[in-house]
This record gives C-alpha cells, structure tokens and sequence, in this order.
C-alpha cells in the first residue's frame, strides 16, 4: 500500500492561498493609499486663484479686431485674456504677442469657443484643483474636470501650453491636448487626444466654422461642411505628401527645430509617426532665416491651411488658392488663386461676391435644364474619386435628385461627382473636365474657356 502525504498536501494549499490571500491585501492596501494620496493632495491656498470679467478694455490692436482684458496668468509672450467680438459674449482664450513688438496679437487657443460668457464672470482655480470657466449666474461654461486628480499648481509655460501639474511637476491637465483651429510649435494631433482642428465661422462669429483639419487612421485630411451636401467633402488629402500605407497614424505634430549651431536658420516640419512601428518621417513645409519656434499652424477661416512664422508674415500650404471651396463665394470660377467669372447659362459674367446659381421653381424636370461648361474641375473631384458611370446615367441620376445642383464628369475617366453645393470652380486645361448645371428653362448654352 503506497504511502499518503494528504495532510501535507491541506497544509500546502493553505499556505499557498494565505500568501495568495496576503499579496492581493497588498496590493489593494497600496491602491487605496495612492487614491488617499491623491485625494488628500490640494492646491496650496497661496496657488489659488479667481478672476472677475470686470474693469477696463485693453488698449492694443488684437485679432479679429475685438475687446480684451488681460488675467494675470502670463509667460512671454503668452499671456491669458477674455475677449469678445460681439457686446458681452467673452471667450476666454491664450493672446501671443508682446507690445513692445507693435504687432498684431493673436489668439492661439480657446477655452470656451461657441459657449459665451458675459461681464461678471469669473475664472476659479480651486483648493481642489479644477480649473473652472462660469458665467456671472454661477453656469459653467468650461472646466478642466480636474477635481481631486492630485493637481497642486497651474502654469502658463513659455512655449504656450498650460497646464495644471501634481507635487512632482507631472502634468495631470494640458492645454496643447485641447487645440481649437491652431498648434503651435511642438504641439500634435495624436490618436487617443485631439484629432482634429476646427475653423473659426467668421471674425465676428466665434463659433466652429464649416472646415476641419482631421488626422485619420493613414492620412491628414480636410473637410467641409457643406450646408446643402450630408456628409463633409474632402478637399484636400496629406497623400499628396506623404504615403502612409499602414495605420493607425499615432500622431502628426507642427514643430520647429534649428538647423545651425548659430540658429540662423529653422525648419517649420510636419512629423508623423505611425503607432506601433518604426515608420514616421518629416514633411519641411518652412525655411525662414531666423529663429521660428513662436511659429504657428492655422486652420483659416477661408479653409486654408496656414503657418504663421512671424506675427505678420505668412505661407499657404497651397500651390493655388482654387482649391479652397469658398474662395469664389457661392459660384465664382477661379483661377490661378484669382477669382476670374461668374458661370451663368448666358456665358461667362464678371466676376463678384454676389455670384450665385440661378434659383430653379421646382424639382420637376420640364421645368429646368442643364447648361454646359468645358474645361472645369470642383473642388471634390481632386480628391473623391467619384461614381464610375455613363456620363448619360451621371445626368440621369443628378436630375432625379432635387437637391443636386449639378454634376461634373471626367470623359477620360467616366467618373462622375454630384454636386449639392457648388461654390469655386476650378479653371483647367483639359477639356474634358465637363460640368453641368441646373438653370430654369429658356437657356441651354455651351461654352468652354
């Protein structure tokens, strides 16, 4: 009869699962003291703050042309303000430029875009560390959701990110994570943050515009917001630059970096890293002969897509400014970056602002037409690639919609691309860019330029 260890066995299986048992109190015991930690961590009384949207206006010329009150949170040559374009409508936002330069000062950064303030109200950072935005009847109009996260300071730092940091100096909050249509030198777009950049509607208008800078899985992309076309339109695509093939993108960031000892000369870069790999690389986009770190990438109101190297000059990322969608207002064909004509079922017109499409009475078809031009491209068709159909079924399918407005086919390709919104129109050599658009009847012309 074979031997039996069954008690030593029972006393192995319970020293095991004591220590098993001991590790795991451990472990929460160490978990609880760090939420302890961090819950007891507070922002020095001597380190909180609240400012009031009161008192006199700044003196200086700003962007947008608008009011302004300077807060004393300040880094040369950012500096925090409330300003307004409307009367009592205040946005709180980062200001770059100092007044001994006597340029204009720029707004970088918006806390609140879209969510105005009036007089009276007032910025707080608490004991707690949240940093709160409320309007003069207690509303909170923006806040960092930072409360009882371990933050112990605030900065503005010289670089223009700031940023709400724990006893060690780690950032708990930033703001280069939060950009609205700008980054400033060394500031990204990165998967899990902020992926896109959004314009500005108009100087007076602060809210968000119709155009977006977005960073998708293998590409930086732009888009607008049409307000007649469903879904945004690519109108431009970062693969005429650079060719990712496998994703995702782990991040695109503007930076600066000297390219001399004796920094007499900057390069202005785009990098790119895709995540999880070794491939990334650097688009120069800028050279200028002087030091270039307070530069900045814009998304404009126009759609363009801007560096700023100094506070005044400036470089479009564009060979030509046809590209942008609302370069030639609601109709207008441009070329050259110039705005040339007026399309109209009566031939070309003299071009100006109140260019638009001829108004139809009704969707039904006896009851419009289509006039033809030659030697046209829109906006969408350098970067969608469209419908591969007859340039007959194009038509067809444009006319059965009531609210397409006209459709433009490539006869080399046999691609077609319906139009909900027409706005700039692009003047190109090759005649067989065709397009066509809808005109009350009485009118049937062709013309090509």
């Amino acid at each position: 009869m074979p031997l039996q260890f069954t008690g030593s066995l029972q006393i192995s299986k319970q020293l095991k699962a004591f220590q098993l048992s001991f590790i795991a109190m451990r472990l929460i015991y160490l978990f609880l003291l760090t939420v302890f930690s961090i819950a007891k961590a507070s922002v020095p009384p001597s380190e909180t703050f609240q400012y009031v949207n009161e008192g006199e206006l700044g003196d200086y010329i700003v962007e947008y042309d608008g009011d302004y009150r300077v807060l004393p949170p300040f880094s040369a040559p950012f500096q925090l303000c409330f300003y307004n374009t409307t009367r009592n409508a205040y946005t709180l936002a980062l200001r770059m430029g100092l007044t001994r330069s006597e340029s204009l000062f720029r707004w970088v950064w918006e806390a609140n875009r879209g969510n105005p303030v009036r007089e009276n109200a007032t910025l707080t950072f608490g004991s707690d560390g949240n940093l709160v935005l409320a309007d003069a009847d207690g509303r909170i109009a923006w806040q960092t959701n930072t409360a009882n996260k371990g933050v112990t300071g605030f900065k503005v730092l010289p670089n223009g990110n700031m940023v709400l940091h724990d006893s060690e100096g780690n950032f708990i909050w930033q703001r280069f994570d939060y950009p609205t249509d700008t980054l400033l030198a060394g500031q990204s777009l990165r998967l899990g943050g902020a992926t896109k950049l959004v314009s500005r509607a108009s100087a007076i208008n602060n809210s968000d515009g119709p155009y977006s800078l977005v960073m998708e899985s293998k590409a930086l992309v732009l888009y607008y917001k049409a307000s007649n076309t469903p879904r945004p339109i690519l109108y431009f695509n970062h693969e005429y630059w650079v060719n990712v093939r496998k994703g995702p993108l782990e991040y695109f960031k503007f930076d600066s970096t000297s390219e001399d000892d004796e920094g007499t000369a900057y390069g202005l870069n785009l990098e790119y890293q895709v995540a999880n790999s070794s491939t990334g690389g650097t688009l120069q986009i800028g050279r200028p002969n002087y030091n270039s770190t307070l530069s900045f990438l814009r998304l404009t109101m126009d759609g363009n897509l801007k560096v700023t190297f100094t506070l005044f000059s400036r470089d479009s990322f564009w060979g030509s400014e046809c590209q942008l969608p609302e370069r030639c207002g609601k109709f207008g064909l441009c070329e050259d970056s110039q705005c040339v004509a007026c399309p109209s079922p009566n031939g070309l017109l003299g071009w100006s602002k109140d260019c638009d499409v001829k108004k139809l009475s009704s969707c039904n078809e006896k009851d419009f037409t289509y006039y033809k031009l030659e030697g046209v491209d829109h906006f969408m068709t350098t970067y969608t690639r469209g419908n591969g159909i007859k340039q007959d079924d194009c038509g067809n399918k444009c006319t059965r919609d009531c609210k397409c407005l006209g459709y433009f086919y490539n006869q080399e390709t046999s691609r077609c691309w319906m139009a909900y919104d027409l706005k700039t129109l692009t003047r190109v050599a090759n005649s067989t860019h065709v397009a066509f658009i809808k005109a009350p009847k009485n009118s049937n012309l062709s013309f090509s330029f």
